[in-house]
């Protein structure tokens, strides 16, 4: 388990946030541990309904001002946070950042859920504008290199079934640093999480019909990309 401390944080101080936060920032999953043997935590393991009930009965404790109240949140979705970001960053040092963002966001923006659907569905909607700014900013700092298209047919060909998962995912991550932010994250939302066309649009803040464009740009730059790497 990873301790991820705040301790000092200006963000968090102006915020004024509860006790608990000035000695540990909940306990972050420790992630590619935590998926190769398919853990999980006990409240990480709570079936979705009754997560649902205790997310709401922590959230009106943590706006009433039990600091206890907002530990419990963050602990019993961080695994799926976490999870979620890595698809944003291999870097574990910007993944750890990603995470505390999320919920540091969260917490600032509580009084503003408003429970028409699972509080993990609204964080993921935090995950995705951070991850999505995370990756912009990394764009502006990084210039773009040939791609081989070898890296990207790797992916299919790779016959050895112990490292064939990891080494997959991180040439798909690799190949789809090269793309903007925008096609990037429809790629992973709808080819990576899987998600519906209404599903990233809800993540995204998108239109569904400009998910669908979007798509299909992306798709279209993916194909120039891979090419142009091929022959350079």
């Amino acid at each position: 388990m990873l301790a991820f401390a705040i301790t000092g944080s200006p963000a968090c101080a102006a915020a004024g946030l509860p006790p608990w936060t000035g000695k540990r920032f909940g306990v972050l999953v420790m992630f590619a541990a935590k998926v190769a043997r398919g853990g999980a935590t006990e409240e990480n393991d709570v079936p979705a309904p009754a997560a649902d009930h205790l997310d709401r009965r922590d959230i009106e404790a943590s706006l009433a001002g039990d600091g206890e109240a907002y530990g419990r949140l963050i602990r019993r979705h961080q695994d799926a946070v976490g999870t979620y970001l890595w698809r944003f960053t291999r870097d574990r040092r910007q993944w750890e950042e990603l995470v505390h963002d999320v919920f540091v966001e969260a917490y600032l923006s509580l009084r503003s859920y408003r429970g028409r659907g699972p509080w993990l569905h609204w964080l993921r909607r935090i995950a995705t504008r951070a991850g999505y700014r995370y990756w912009k900013e990394r764009t502006r700092q990084k210039a773009r290199e040939p791609l081989s298209l070898e890296s990207w047919d790797a992916v299919a060909t790779d016959g050895s079934r112990e490292r064939a998962a990891a080494d997959a995912a991180e040439r798909v991550h690799a190949v789809l640093t090269r793309l903007g932010p925008r096609d990037r994250l429809v790629l992973t939302l709808m080819y990576l999480e899987e998600c519906s066309v209404a599903e990233i649009s809800e993540l995204s803040g998108w239109s569904r019909s400009m998910v669908k464009v979007q798509a299909h740009r992306a798709r279209k730059r993916l194909k120039t990309l891979l090419e142009e790497g091929e022959h350079a």
